[in-house]
């Protein structure tokens, strides 16, 4: 299994318990595709660099996930169907990324 970074903008319009839903949303998917998830950053609202469908803001959600196969497959191509996601980024994570230059 390898480690994945999977980022999501959600409708930044959302309220608290729409967010909710969205992330055990999120969650079973991850489970059900047979990834693990071992960390969740919430983001929050952040300025977008172009406006998407009209809003110039999204919900971050970054997830650090441990999945088998192709994720960008099987996990971004069922959340890319839900009406509160805007956008879905899948990123293999690689160990030099994290050296420290001497």
């Amino acid at each position: 299994m390898n480690q994945y970074d999977l980022n999501l903008i959600l409708n930044p319009n959302l309220s608290a318990e729409q967010v909710q839903i969205e992330k055990e949303y999120i969650e079973t998917t991850l489970k059900n595709s047979g990834a693990e998830m071992s960390n969740l950053d919430d983001v929050g609202n952040r300025r977008l660099a172009y406006a998407i469908e009209k809003d110039r803001e999204g919900y971050y959600l970054m997830y650090t996930i441990k999945a088998g196969g192709n994720p960008e497959k099987d996990i971004a191509s069922t959340l890319r169907l839900r009406d509160h996601v805007r956008r879905v980024l899948v990123v293999k994570d690689r160990p030099e990324w994290k050296t420290k230059k001497a």
